[in-house]
């Protein structure tokens, strides 16, 4: 293998890596370095209430993001002119500092700050600043499915922000904030409810409202239903994210409510219940 002849010290800094597809963000030469740059990811943070998180929603959001300079059609530049060779690093895009040790001399390579790796250098564009790039306000249409909740993230594809030289936009990341509820609330897909009722109607039974995603519904109380009974209201629950035919069930829980204080009337028919009670084991009507 010859030596070859490297007057320039970027040429047998490149010939070293040019097997090994270059060095990241060093390798490749100026051609790499101009190459287009896809843009950054936005995100953004979205508030939904309760049922808008069961059901979905479609919501127009406003972001702000950049967006290609109209001025100089993202190049950069000021219009009319055109880039000059960078003059700090002959076109190269980086350059070599070397020192003196006592092994030798140390070369290191650097990204020239003058151009910025590019190896060229343009008089910037007024309105951009020479980025390319300009920061806009814009308002977009999301659609949010059924079934998302607090920690839920979005991605909308190219609404990022615009890339560079020409390249292709970054995505949009939405994360989802859910608002509680005040009555209902949600483990999973899964809705829970604390239903009251009276010691009289957990004895005989009876038929309350409660209060669903769907609207207030009627529940039947079984007679004799004891005080942490949960009863399962079927497909009254959360769909389940990306199919939203499936959907969890809402549970209730009961909680009999027992009197702190009787009428006189009230105690002597609980009294004659309880005698009554005791009696029957006796009677054998047990």
């Amino acid at each position: 293998m010859g030596t070859g002849d490297y007057s320039n010290p970027f040429d047998l800094f490149e010939s070293l890596f040019e097997g090994f597809g270059g060095m990241g963000g060093m390798g490749g030469g100026r051609a790499a370095r101009n190459r287009p740059m896809q843009g950054d990811d936005e995100s953004y943070n979205l508030v939904l209430n309760f049922k808008e998180a069961v059901f979905g929603v479609e919501k127009e959001i406003e972001i702000t993001r950049l967006e290609g300079c109209n001025t100089c059609d993202g190049s950069g530049a000021k219009p009319g002119t055109k880039p000059t060779t960078c003059k700090t690093c002959g076109g190269q895009g980086q350059v070599v500092s070397s020192t003196r040790t006592p092994l030798g001399i140390f070369q290191q390579v650097s990204t020239c700050n003058t151009c910025g790796g590019t190896g060229e250098f343009s008089t910037p564009c007024k309105t951009c600043g020479g980025d390319g790039r300009v920061r806009k306000t814009k308002r977009i249409s999301l659609k949010v499915p059924a079934g998302v909740d607090s920690g839920s993230r979005l991605r909308v594809r190219s609404e990022g922000n615009a890339g560079r030289r020409g390249g292709p936009p970054g995505d949009l990341y939405v994360f989802i904030d859910v608002l509680s509820d005040s009555v209902l609330k949600r483990d999973g897909t899964n809705i829970l409810y604390t239903c009251k009722v009276s010691y009289i109607d957990a004895i005989l039974g009876t038929t309350v409202k409660v209060p669903t995603v769907d609207g207030v519904v009627d529940l039947k109380i079984p007679s004799g239903t004891q005080p942490g009974t949960t009863l399962v209201m079927s497909k009254k629950g959360v769909p389940l994210l990306g199919k939203s035919n499936a959907r969890g069930d809402q549970l209730v829980r009961v909680q009999v409510e027992i009197p702190k204080r009787l009428s006189s009337d009230e105690r002597k028919l609980i009294e004659e219940l309880a005698n009554l009670n005791k009696a029957e084991p006796a009677n054998g009507r047990r």
